[in-house]
């Protein structure tokens, strides 16, 4: 990997790291095809894509009997695994459910009431692969929300992997269906024989299933348009260029479209992070993934002329994942405000927050970190103001309504007022 400096990046290189883009925009019209179909044919259209897309012949769409046989089938220090990541992911998720209020404001008494959504669909990639984490930390927010039916969808196969089904059951997921991109999501939008359609849909996919949400966005709630992995680490010389090459081949391996970035103000570190990174990178199994990521212009390691640039460079680029490793990692966190989530010192990798410390690993890509946070509890909740007002706090109130009313042009409105008082 090549070591570039901060202030040297042409605007090409800039727009490389900053402009990062899901990819969905070429794929828009097959998408919609397939949309399209499954609203018109249901079930048909399931099965048949999952002969033409995975290659399985699909009976049951319905899986659900078989998670708990899988939860009981599984190894027993993989049940065990499965069972502390959710443990972990439910407490955090717990902290963040909102009491509903009702206060005294003047005359006025106002609130705020939350329920949940009743019925969401989670998608958790798979087929051959496995992704356990990716169901628990969908279902369990919803599950800790209060949601009443959770429904699962995953691509199908021959095999399906016993550790996504064995997740669903220890995360409390009503339904699981074997259905995997574009057809998945249309399905849980609009639903058929088989699948019942949802209000929103959460989790994350390829860009086939991002494609398909933004596709079905305005008929059915979404929790974000979520791209390829991204770590962005900011470190002085006091981190160890081994681990943080560690990290960001850790990520690198997720996908070949992923970014990975390291900035730091020290140049030795710079070059022994990217001396690092080569040296790691041929002793992952993913080895060829990892060097697709690493070849690219969006992925790299920069010098910065001082921590300040760092941090600047850092808030620019609003990452996904953001790992700090610093003297002053704290004072450097107050100064960033925009990440999706944040990792703290040596002892932070992001592969833990992937897989067990608790926050939700389904987050905000391609910049959308300095609007939007990652998944939580919010995201399964509706709120509802509540307000009551007396005579006296409605004679307050009289003339500064009216006259708004008035401004407007809308008697109704002020005669809705008035008449209380004939």
């Amino acid at each position: 990997m090549d070591v570039r400096a901060v202030s040297d990046l042409s605007p090409a290189e800039r727009a490389a790291l900053f402009d990062r883009d899901a990819g969905i925009g070429e794929i828009e019209e097959p998408v919609a095809g397939i949309v399209s179909r499954v609203r018109s044919e249901g079930d048909a259209a399931l099965r048949s894509y999952a002969s033409e897309f995975d290659d399985v012949a699909v009976g049951n769409l319905d899986i659900t009997d078989e998670t708990e046989r899988a939860y009981e089938a599984v190894d027993p220090d993989l049940r065990e695994a499965i069972e502390t990541a959710a443990e972990n992911v439910r407490a955090f998720h717990e902290r963040q459910v909102p009491d509903d209020w009702r206060e005294t404001f003047g005359d006025r008494k106002l609130g705020r009431r939350y329920r949940p959504l009743e019925r969401v669909g989670v998608y958790a990639p798979g087929g051959t692969a496995s992704y356990p984490s990716s169901v628990l930390m969908g279902v369990v927010p919803a599950t800790v929300a209060g949601v009443d039916h959770v429904a699962v969808v995953t691509p199908p196969a021959e095999n399906l992997p016993p550790a996504t089904l064995a997740a669903a059951h220890v995360a409390g997921a009503d339904a699981v269906y074997q259905s995997g991109g574009a057809q998945a999501i249309a399905a849980l939008a609009y639903g058929t024989e088989t699948v019942p359609s949802v209000e929103k849909i959460v989790g994350p996919g390829n860009k086939w299933v991002t494609a398909a949400k933004a596709a079905v966005r305005g008929d059915v709630e979404i929790d974000f348009l979520a791209g390829p992995s991204e770590l962005l680490v900011v470190c002085d010389d006091t981190a160890d260029p081994e681990l943080v090459a560690a990290d960001m081949l850790a990520q690198a391996e997720h996908d070949p479209n992923a970014s990975v970035v390291c900035v730091t103000d020290d140049d030795a570190t710079a070059e022994a992070v990217a001396a690092a990174c080569e040296r790691q990178v041929g002793a992952r199994d993913r080895s060829d993934v990892i060097e697709a990521v690493l070849e690219t212009d969006a992925s790299g390691v920069l010098t910065a002329r001082s921590m300040s640039e760092a941090v600047l460079f850092a808030e620019e680029y609003a990452a996904e994942h953001l790992s700090i490793v610093a003297d002053d990692e704290e004072e450097l966190l107050d100064r960033i405000d925009s990440a999706g989530s944040v990792f703290l010192g040596r002892y932070s990798p992001v592969a833990a927050g992937d897989y067990a410390s608790g926050p939700n690993h389904v987050l905000p890509t391609g910049g959308l970190a300095k609007v939007a946070g990652g998944l939580s509890v919010d995201h399964f909740l509706r709120s509802t103001t509540v307000q009551k007002l007396d005579a006296d706090a409605l004679a307050d109130l009289r003339k500064t309504v009216t006259t708004l009313a008035d401004a407007e042009g809308l008697d109704a409105h002020v005669e809705s007022v008035e008449k209380r008082f004939d």
